[in-house]
Formats: structure tokens, sequence, C-alpha cells
């Protein structure tokens, strides 16, 4: 991934140099424009002009994927805290009351008792907010920003909401008192085929732009049980050496099935695996840097990018609207995980109600092999032949 500013685009230059230090602004861009890299470039930027800097996300894993970005830009990485907003608000509270903040159904806290504490804190000069994926987080977050008077900014995608408690833009800006967002454009991470793809799924006025990168079209796998998305996953990490394959779950059960019965089949592949719930240990830190197979839920995926990526279980959608906001903006992050191939798979007679009208030039549709042709162990899948 990017690391340093002359590795960046000449648009994402302009757009990190038309920020000024001081103020609050909101940048907007699509899947693969570069959010991530310039939200850490940002913080090395405003952490230079003296003040404590932090740079938040709603996600774990995708704090782990930042914190090396940040790292990786020099000694003056020290003045910048790279945290998840839940760790951070409630350290923040704690420091400035001695206890810890409410929490209320939503996951998140009693924002009135934010608003009182950042009103008569102490102001702290140059003290920088930076927010990677933005929209994951409430509107009333950002009235916190506001009243305690930190320099914030947010990096977004509104088409990229997944749940009620998040914001759009409007939300974001309102919020912050900030001008209209700025655009930032472009699709550095996806290949055209995987992007056209997602264009499917996009909601929302106008469609991204599709990058010129080419490859291999989508793929959407007919799958004959679990032990048939172990054949998948196997398959691609021998033909794909040194290539990171993230594989994402709808379901935490699903991803403990899937890693027991990988260690099983292959001892030597050593898939990693995240999951939210963890405290520490092996499935809460991952070096994301090792190639092979990690293995996440829909809920961590956002913000991170993988060579391969995988969904095996697109049937536990289908019982979803197809025409539902939600589950397209959910599609819309999953296609967009993916650098180089993207693979769709599905237990059951039918496709998903979702992915069923999309034409077959871009998902190509794969089914396995006739059993009379295959032993038990053969993987092998042949396309779809259009008639």
């Amino acid at each position: 991934m990017t690391l340093s500013y002359l590795d960046l685009t000449q648009h994402q230059q302009v757009s990190l140099d038309a920020l000024p230090f001081d103020g609050n602004h909101v940048v907007s861009g699509p899947p693969g424009s570069g959010k991530s890299v310039l939200a850490a470039q940002r913080a090395v930027m405003l952490a230079l002009t003296g003040g404590p800097t932090v740079l938040l996300t709603r996600s774990n894993l995708l704090r782990q994927s930042l914190a090396p970005l940040v790292s990786a830009l020099g000694p003056q990485q020290d003045g910048v805290v790279v945290a998840t907003a839940h760790t951070w608000l409630s350290g923040w509270y704690r420091e400035h009351t001695g206890s810890a903040p409410s929490r209320t159904d939503s996951g998140w806290f009693d924002w009135s008792e934010f608003f009182q504490q950042a009103a008569v804190a102490p102001t702290v000069p140059g003290f920088s907010l930076v927010v990677d994926e933005g929209q994951d987080l409430p509107p009333d977050f950002y009235r916190f920003c506001r009243v305690l008077r930190a320099r914030t900014t947010v990096y977004a995608d509104e088409c990229q909401r997944l749940t009620d408690t998040q914001s759009t833009l409007e939300e974001i800006a309102r919020g912050l008192g900030a001008g209209y967002p700025h655009d930032l454009t472009g699709n550095h991470r996806n290949t055209r085929p995987i992007a056209k793809l997602a264009a499917h799924f996009h909601v929302g006025a106008g469609r991204p732009a599709l990058p010129e990168r080419t490859g291999p079209p989508p793929r959407l796998h007919a799958l004959q049980g679990p032990g048939a998305r172990v054949d998948l996953l196997l398959g691609l990490a021998e033909h794909r050496p040194g290539r990171s394959i993230g594989v994402v779950l709808n379901s935490s059960r699903d991803q403990f099935d899937l890693l027991t019965r990988l260690e099983r089949r292959s001892p030597r592949l050593k898939p990693q695996m995240y999951t939210a719930q963890a405290t520490s240990g092996r499935y809460k830190n991952l070096d994301l840097s090792r190639p092979g197979i990690v293995i996440v839920h829909r809920a961590s995926a956002k913000g991170l990018g993988f060579d391969l990526t995988v969904v095996p279980d697109t049937q536990t959608d289908a019982g979803t609207d197809p025409t539902s906001a939600a589950l397209r903006m959910a599609y819309y992050v999953l296609a967009t995980r993916a650098r180089s191939e993207l693979h769709f798979g599905y237990e059951g007679s039918s496709e998903p109600p979702l992915l069923a009208p999309i034409p077959r030039h871009v998902l190509v549709r794969e089914y396995p092999a006739p059993a009379a042709h295959r032993s038990p162990a053969d993987t092998t899948t042949r396309p779809h032949q259009e008639l």
C-alpha cells in the first residue's frame, strides 16, 4: 500500500494539500480512492504542527491496518495515536471524570455526558482528530468534536453505511459545522471487472468511475456444503502463493468452523482469523502484511483490502429483499475489498436473488464438475455456458 507523499497520485496530493491545517473538513471518496492512506498522511501532517493528534476508526481491524501506515511515515508518527473510537472516547471520558462513560443500547455512549464534559474541558492548542471511514460513527460523535474544539478531518463514503447509527456526509458536515465535503475521486484498489460488478450494488446518485486496470472477471461458485468452501480456498491458496486471501463471512460460528476445517485439511496453511469477541491473542491481533488466508466477519471488513476476496456464504442473504439499500451497500463494501480477484459462493439449489440477475459476462458462474468425472478430492469447477 502507498506510504510516502511522493507515491501518491497527483489528485491525492492536491486533495491533501488543499486542506488547511485549521478548521473542520470532510473528504468524500469511493472505495479504492486512497482514503485510509490520506488519513494517515493527514494525521502525520497535523502532528508536525505541534499539537497532539489522534487517528480514529470504528473497526479494530482497520486500526491494525492503519497503525503500520502511520509508523512507516517516519519519526514524526510518534505524535499520532491510532485508536478505535470506542477506546479513545472511553479513555478521554475516564481521564476527565475518573469514571467509565454510560453505554446505551446502540453500543455507543450517553452523548449528553460527553457534551457536558467537552464544554468545560480546557482547550488543548493544536489538538487534532482524523477519522477514517467516518460514516461508521454516529452524528453525535461529530457534535462532540465540535464542542471539544478539536480541529477534525473526516474521510468518509456514505455509500458504505451499514447500520442505522452511522452518519451521512450531510450529518457529518452539519455536526462539525464544516463546509461542503471535498471530493476524492479515482479507484486505485480494484480492477475494472471488479468495479463493474460493484457498480451493480451501488446506492446513491451517480456511479464511481471505473479504473483502467484489468483482471479476471468475478466468479460465483455453486458450493456443495461447507467442505466445498475449503476446497475452493485450498485451490486458491495453492495457485496464488504469496497473495493475501480475505474470506468474509456473515457468522462468527462459520468463521470458527471454516478455520477448523482448513487447519485439519492443511496444517501448514496457518490461516489467520479475526473476531471482535476476542479480547486478546490469536483472534484479536493479526499480521495483515502476511500473505495467505485471513478470515474476517462482514462487520470488520470495511476499509480493508486483499489481493483476493472470497465471500462464500451469500445464501445467508437469500431471504433479504434484494432491493434493500442496506443489503446493496453491504455487497458494495464486500465487492470492493478485492484488488485482483473476487469470488462469491452459495450453497443450495438456486442463486441468491441479489446475484441471480447479474449478467454472466459480469459475474461468471462456476459449477462443480460432474461427480462421475472427479474423485472425492477433486475441486475442479466448470464455468456456466450460456445456450
